[in-house]
């Protein structure tokens, strides 16, 4: 498989808002014990912002900045709330269990959370999804998926107990992005790999009404 593929795929689920998303709650958990709580809330809040600008001003997308403005607005006021700066992270400790449930749930109904998630980044037709000779790929991928949400939310959760924020950064932000690139590589890998096996339709040849032999899917999961 060639590389540029991969590379290519990755960057549509990533884009910009990776850093949009890692560099306020860092900040924040490194700064916390050495400038105090208000100061490191405020820089938090100032790079959220700064970042939600600069996509505008440069006409990108701005809602994952301006999303993480507001992300770090509320977990602040809450932590501040509570005089309990491990709060900062409360919301996502709890977003890491939703995620968790969410994919294990998809698998007890049978409609695996990778399939959702490709139909809604790609538009491909649910129907595909859906196939025999299709879904186990989805469906494989899906529990990998879920093995791994569930270690990041016992850890994360263990690790939240200790109440040190700075521990607390540093390991959500090595669980965040830093994770799921490898994760997402390894799901598109296999995913090719084993929608070959099945031997079913390609997209497109599903959406033409081909009859097999089929070629199958060859680029994009």
């Amino acid at each position: 498989m060639r590389k540029n593929e991969i590379t290519e795929e990755l960057k549509s689920v990533l884009s910009g808002k990776t850093l949009d998303a890692l560099l306020p709650p860092l900040a924040f958990g490194l700064l916390n014990n050495a400038l105090g709580f208000i100061s490191a809330f405020l820089i938090a809040l100032g790079i959220a912002l700064t970042l939600g600008v600069y996509r505008i001003l440069t006409k990108q997308k701005g809602i994952y900045a301006l999303g993480g403005f507001f992300a770090v607005a509320v977990a602040g006021g809450y932590a501040y709330y509570t005089r309990n700066p491990v709060n900062y992270f409360l919301g996502s400790l709890i977003l890491s269990g939703l995620v968790f449930v969410i994919a294990f749930l998809s698998l007890i109904i049978g409609k695996p959370l990778a399939a959702w998630l490709s139909h809604l980044s790609r538009g491909w037709p649910l129907g595909w999804f859906w196939r025999k000779d299709v879904k186990p790929a989805y469906r494989e991928v899906t529990i990998i998926w879920a093995f791994l949400l569930l270690i990041r939310f016992l850890t994360r959760f263990y690790i939240y107990q200790r109440g040190n924020t700075t521990e607390i950064a540093y390991w959500n932000t090595l669980t965040g992005w830093p994770m799921i690139v490898p994760v997402l590589t390894f799901s598109y890998i296999y995913g090719i790999w084993r929608l070959k096996k099945l031997k079913g339709p390609g997209v497109e040849e599903f959406r033409e009404g081909k009859n097999p032999p089929w070629k199958g899917q060859t680029r994009g999961f």
